[in-house]
This record gives C-alpha cells, structure tokens and sequence, in this order.
C-alpha cells in the first residue's frame, strides 16, 4: 500500500515523527500529505506541553489570534514573533524549523553590578528593543554582567548557546582588553572565552591580547551579537540544572561607555 491511500489520521502521526521542516517539504507529494500536514493532531506535537504555562501572562495580540485559528498558526507565530513573558522581563520564541524553545534574558532580568546607579547605568527605551528598556552604560570601569536560566526551560536533547544581544553608540573603552565570557552551571564558571565588543576598533587600536579574537555580528533586528558559550541539555528532561551565563572585564582602569544592553539569548545551536 502506498503511503498516500492511508487515511489522513495515519498520514499525521507518521509526519509527527519527523520535523516542521521536514512536514512543509513532506506536503508537496500530494493531496493526501498536504491535508495531514495541517492537523491540529500533528502541531501539537511540534508546540512545547508546557506552552499554556509559558504565555499565560503574555497580552499578545498575535498569539491570541493564532491561537483561535490552527495549532499550526499557532506555531508560525511563536516561531515568527517572539513575546514578551514573566512581566516583561523575558521573550520566548519557537525556533522555526525545530520547534525547540528560545528565551531572551532581558537586562532588567540579569545581574548587571552598579546597574542600578544613574552614575553608571541608566535605564532607557530604544527603538528596535523587543523590551521596554535597556541598559545603558554612562560609565564604568569594571564591567560585569550575570544571567541565569534554569534547564527545565528549555528543550531537552538539545544544544544551546547563549549570545550578549547588544548596541554600540559612542562607544569608548573597550580597546584596552577583552571582555571575557562564560557559560557553566550555578557555582562553577565552566570554559571561558575572551572577545572584543566593539566591531568598530581598528587592528591599529588593539594590542595583542586582541589577537584572534571573535567580534559581534549584525542581527537581522540591527543589534549586535556576540556568542559567549554553549552548554548541552541532556535527554533527561527532570533534571534540573541552572545555568549561569556571564560576561566581564575587570582588569582595565579605563572608564568604558557607550554600551546599551537588550539582553542575552538563549537558543539552539547548529
């Protein structure tokens, strides 16, 4: 019997054992495929079973108009547009081809030392942040930054890497040594990795310690990116780990500022 005679029910179950990608691609082969390609059944599959509990205090509009229509709008939404969750201090969002689970730590929601004093840090709006506000940096010459994540938030079976989602106006300070960073669980610091911030610094301008060294990336919102580590969830999905995740530089007397900080992300690496 060819796959295509099998009642749709069938046809949605075997598709489930695959990817979202893989069930787009999988559509094309005919009628059949196509029909059981936008079951209810086979979404929820693909949509996290702690969902319900994830965006219950979001006020999106979106997901509220998604989610009336098909489990599959549904997961286009959250895969297209993250939202805001936890009272405004994180975004979650579904990676698109996987459905695996990715937050943003806002800088409200990290650790940042003397971020709540207007002599070094003030809290603003910029345009183009997924959240309220962002950091700023006025002036500092010891730079530290501190976000954790618990791993029973994320996906299970899956490797992860953090990324520092920032901007730079201005910016001075961060020639004179790498910023540091670190992904390790809670109490114990893991593999650390140095980097140069700012994509602007000429070779002219860096000593050597710079040499190497990996340097932000432009995101397809505008912010700069740099990944600061990458940890492994295991398939055990009751094990609960918090993850730390830091960045810092602490050595250079030079006052830095410039900085602007919309937060961390979290999410599947390739």
């Amino acid at each position: 019997m060819e796959l295509q005679a099998l009642p749709e029910g069938c046809i949605a179950h075997i598709l489930s054992y695959t990817t979202p990608v893989d069930v787009c691609s999988l559509s094309l082969i005919s009628k059949a495929f196509c029909s059981a390609a936008e079951s209810d059944a086979l979404w929820d599959r693909f949509l996290p079973s702690d969902l319900v509990s994830i965006i219950s205090e979001s006020s999106s509009s979106l997901l509220a108009s998604s989610s009336s229509s098909s489990k599959k709008a549904l997961y286009l939404a959250l895969s297209d547009h993250p939202i805001i969750i936890d009272h405004g201090t994180k975004s979650f969002q579904l990676e698109r081809k996987s459905g695996k689970k990715c937050y943003m730590l806002s800088a409200r929601d990290l650790s940042i030392t003397w971020g709540d004093t207007p002599e070094y840090w003030n809290w603003i709006t910029l345009p183009g942040s997924r959240f309220e506000e962002v950091a700023k940096l006025v002036k500092v010459s010891w730079l530290e930054i501190h976000g954790r994540i618990n791993t029973l938030a994320l996906s299970s079976d899956t490797h992860y890497a953090a990324f520092l989602v920032f901007k730079m106006i201005d910016a001075f300070g961060f020639q004179h040594k790498p910023v540091v960073c670190s992904v390790g669980t809670f109490g114990f610091r893991g593999c650390t990795k140095k980097v140069c911030l700012d994509p602007n610094l000429e070779e002219t301008q860096l000593d050597a310690s710079f040499q190497g060294l990996q340097r932000p990336s432009v995101r397809s919102d505008g912010w700069l990116e740099i990944e600061m580590g990458e940890f492994l969830i295991s398939g055990v999905e009751d094990e609960e780990v918090e993850i730390q995740i830091s960045a810092w530089e602490k050595k250079s007397q030079w006052w830095k500022h410039g900085f602007y900080l919309q937060g961390i992300e979290i999410r599947p690496k390739h």
